[in-house]
């Protein structure tokens, strides 16, 4: 593309840079880079990546920036096939940004190997994953979301490509496909609506692109905030979405979502209930783990 800077044609985050800043990440980074409290006064945020080095990322009409946001607390076992599965996609417009929430394990060693084909990172303590994925999204100036958390990983190099050569409507705001769960597809129904919400479905945000705009996840919500976050572009006037019959991402069964059964139905009722969504089905779920519990624990297994 002209006007761009192929820093190495190894890597989908290093072919297309340039070195004018964009006016959002000017103000985000301004935001980002206040002092948390009396006691960091001295201390400048740990950050790093290609944006400290003067280059930076842009859409092209034929070619849009996509930004992926991978969050990360203590994950050093899983971060690094992440950052791979990014950097290695065949699509040549990525925009790669890491929000660590301040890791102590040897995480921020895993990505300074990789911070020449990082856009952008930071390490600061944070209010949960949700609070992190929205400064992500402050501080991203694709033209597309995903979000690939440590741990998560797109399913092939060639996946983004394959999505984005695809014609699509212009109004076209939510790109969903498949997910590989512990080596099972999950696949959607074509055309996912609020009565599948409703019922309970949820859709992976490792499995799904986002026109950034100013909808953002809600942090009083702990794990379900993701589905939160898809109903509001649901209800969004002249949006579309679509369904891609990909297997997009692979995701982590070891992740905080996949341990707390009880607690995504809760979330989920108080969801439904937020939007006048009938929440009768997760009541019933709920009730169902709860008698799977009891069950467990009485014959001990």
């Amino acid at each position: 593309m002209k006007n761009t800077i192929c820093l190495s044609e190894k890597y989908s985050t290093t072919r297309m840079v340039i070195k004018s800043t964009p006016s959002v990440i000017a103000n985000a980074m301004l935001q980002l880079n206040k002092f948390e409290d009396k006691f960091e006064t001295l201390l400048f945020l740990p950050e790093g990546g290609l944006r400290i080095q003067g280059y930076f990322k842009k859409s092209f009409k034929d070619k849009p920036l996509i930004t992926i946001i991978t969050v990360v607390f203590n994950g050093k076992k899983y971060l690094e096939e992440t950052i791979q599965s990014v950097i290695n996609q065949t699509y040549d417009n990525v925009e790669y940004i890491i929000i660590d929430g301040g890791s102590t394990d040897g995480t921020l060693d895993i990505i300074k190997k990789y911070e020449d084909r990082i856009d952008y990172w930071v390490s600061e303590r944070d209010k949960g994953i949700y609070d992190a994925m929205n400064k992500g999204i402050d501080l991203a100036s694709g033209k597309w979301l995903n979000f690939m958390n440590a741990g998560d990983r797109f399913y092939s190099n060639y996946i983004i490509s394959k999505i984005f050569s695809t014609n699509m409507k212009p109004k076209v705001s939510l790109i969903y496909g498949n997910t590989d769960i512990g080596h099972k597809i999950l696949k959607y129904k074509n055309n996912i609506s609020l009565v599948d919400m409703a019922q309970g479905m949820m859709l992976c945000h490792q499995s799904a692109f986002y026109i950034k705009n100013n909808i953002r996840y809600n942090v009083s919500y702990n794990i379900c905030s993701d589905q939160d976050f898809t109903i509001q572009y649901l209800l969004s006037k002249n949006n579309e979405i679509l369904y891609l019959n990909e297997t997009i991402s692979k995701y982590d069964l070891n992740g905080i979502s996949s341990q707390n059964l009880n607690k995504i139905i809760l979330e989920k009722f108080k969801i439904n209930k937020s939007y006048g969504l009938p929440y009768f089905p997760i009541a019933t779920s709920y009730i169902i783990s709860l008698l799977v519990m009891v069950r467990k624990y009485i014959r001990g297994y």
